[in-house]
């Protein structure tokens, strides 16, 4: 914050203060974005429990969830929570290189989980299940796409401090900025372990 003093010669001068410093405000300030983005799902989960058996005369998920991808799929994204784990470990260690190929490796797996995905909504929609076709498949793809866009940005976020740990190396902000991505993306795993039991195994039942 800045003050204006006035001399007696009249002229004004600017005093800078020191900022203040980023500390758990951060972490605060996150968590609760983390629990805008819990009301997000919320409604999206709900959306999906009142539409989730309005077929329209159309494909149920029986007839179109294979379980054996999406568990696999589930596979990478649990996996890329255990590397970032091991990240994380390597950033109390001070260890940048380490930090660096860790995070690389979480994101080779969120990646997979991705390009699984984007193959089922492709698939679906060249069978003719896209998300016009019944309220079922509208709350699907909406719930599922929300989740894959998340995913889409925790990995630009995950590439963007790849590059600043690179550069600037394993600071206190950079830590601090690794430790919400942290957050941020065993959040994600979370959401998804709902979906995958909600969305998939209950109605394959």
């Amino acid at each position: 914050m800045s003050t204006v003093t006035l001399p007696k010669d009249g002229a004004f001068h600017l005093t800078e203060e020191p900022h203040h410093p980023e500390g758990a405000s951060t972490l605060l300030g996150f968590y609760i974005y983390l629990m805008s983005d819990c009301l997000i799902f919320s409604v999206l989960f709900a959306t999906y429990a009142v539409l989730g058996g309005a077929y329209a005369a159309g494909p149920g998920p029986k007839e179109l969830f294979d379980l054996d991808l999406i568990a696999v799929n589930t596979a990478m994204l649990l996996f890329s929570s255990i590397t970032y784990g091991f990240a994380m470990l390597a950033m109390q260690r001070h260890n940048s290189k380490q930090v660096i190929g860790w995070l690389l490796v979480t994101a080779v797996f969120g990646a997979c989980f991705l390009g699984i995905e984007l193959y089922e909504f492709h698939h679906l929609i060249h069978e003719g299940a896209g998300p016009q076709r019944s309220a079922f498949l509208s709350a699907f793809f909406l719930l599922v796409g929300t989740h894959g866009l998340h995913v889409t940005f925790g990995l630009v976020w995950l590439f963007t401090l790849v590059f600043q740990v690179r550069k600037f190396g394993l600071t206190t902000a950079m830590q601090r900025r690794l430790s919400c991505l942290s957050l941020f993306w065993h959040f994600l795993d979370v959401i998804w372990i709902g979906v995958f039991s909600f969305v998939y195994l209950v109605r394959m039942v």
